[in-house]
């Protein structure tokens, strides 16, 4: 007698490729991510001219850049319709596989025998020709010079979708402040002050290209309130609550009162000293006076990507205050009598700093 054989039911089956689809995916999902995310070092990679997929997923995986050299190479198979080029790159272990796989198709112009300039978060356009000049043979007062030549402005406005005419108005200091993405960049040693800019200004549109939507019109003002929150908060949250606090105000019809927009007005420091009478002076940039109110004509400073963020997605509070302590902790209120309380308590366990 003949043995029917048994077939899974339909259903079961169905389930069995599911379950089987859901591995595969969370083992794709696992390989392609990042080694480290935490690990924003850099790791020098060479890729030679002539080296194939084989070779330059091997130099990945001893750099520990990737985790799967099999799925380097099938990930590029399937992904990539461009050659990966050769040079040498400054690569993050936070970087996805995906991340990897895109600069290599874009090509690398860094060198280590170029020039390093590195521009940080939260500085002023002033820190940064100091920083050029510094480095290259061109003299402060002439970095200085471009960065006020109106004539430039309007050629980088007809190049760049973020930069408008805002950047153009009565009583701004410098055109592009706050327009310039902070980061490391490499150059040839014999790299003009306008090439400098402008790569800074390239990096700058690759990261504000996918906040297009968010941004619409209103661009200026974003960079503006991203340029103080950058400077008021250190962490996201702290950022998205002061940008939440400074909406209610402006709402409210009341100044902003930051004090870091005054330090700007008076080109002076955050390190530095204000007197009462600079703190109540009117001027475009300066927040503190009652008669201010909204934010100031442009941006104080050349804000994080993070802080873009927080400017678009603030919380939503009841907060009309907040103050921070010697150590940064951010502390919000209600009313002023409930600011000056806590004024008082940071004085009396010495945290305060005003």
């Amino acid at each position: 007698m003949a043995i029917k054989k048994v077939r899974p039911k339909p259903i079961l089956f169905e389930i069995i490729i599911g379950i089987i689809l859901l591995l595969i995916g969370i083992i794709w999902l696992y390989l392609t991510s990042p080694v480290d995310r935490n690990d924003d070092n850099e790791v020098e990679v060479k890729i030679t001219s002539g080296v194939g997929i084989i070779e330059i997923s091997n130099i990945l995986k001893e750099k520990n850049l990737i985790k799967s050299k099999n799925l380097f190479r099938i990930y590029t198979k399937i992904y990539s319709n461009k050659s990966l080029k050769a040079g040498t790159y400054k690569l993050k272990r936070s970087m996805s596989l995906g991340d990897i796989v895109s600069a290599l198709e874009k090509g690398s112009t860094y060198n280590p025998d170029n020039l390093k300039l590195t521009f940080k978060e939260g500085q002023r356009i002033t820190d940064y020709a100091k920083v050029i000049s510094d480095n290259t043979n061109y003299s402060y007062e002439n970095v200085i010079a471009l960065f006020r030549d109106n004539n430039y402005m309007a050629e980088l406005i007809n190049k760049y979708w973020f930069l408008t005419n805002n950047i153009l108005q009565d009583g701004i200091y410098y055109s592009l402040e706050g327009y310039l993405a902070p980061d490391t960049y490499y150059f040839e040693n014999d790299v003009t002050v306008k090439e400098i800019i402008e790569k800074m200004l390239d990096e700058e549109d690759d990261k504000l290209t996918k906040y297009k939507v968010s941004l619409g019109n209103n661009i200026h003002y974003y960079l503006t309130m991203a340029s103080i929150i950058e400077l008021e908060g250190k962490t996201l949250e702290d950022r998205q609550n002061i940008m939440g606090v400074f909406n209610n105000r402006i709402n409210a019809g009341m100044h902003l009162g930051s004090d870091v927009t005054t330090y700007y007005a008076f080109q002076v420091p955050l390190s530095g000293k204000l007197s009462s009478a600079q703190y109540n002076t009117t001027n475009p940039y300066n927040t503190r006076p009652t008669s201010k109110v909204g934010p100031p004509i442009g941006p104080i400073c050349n804000p994080s990507i993070l802080s873009i963020e927080a400017a678009l997605n603030p919380i939503n509070n009841n907060y009309l205050y907040f103050v921070a302590d010697s150590e940064g902790k951010v502390y919000y209120s209600k009313t002023n009598e409930e600011q000056n309380s806590i004024i008082q308590e940071l004085i009396r366990k010495g945290k305060w700093n005003g």
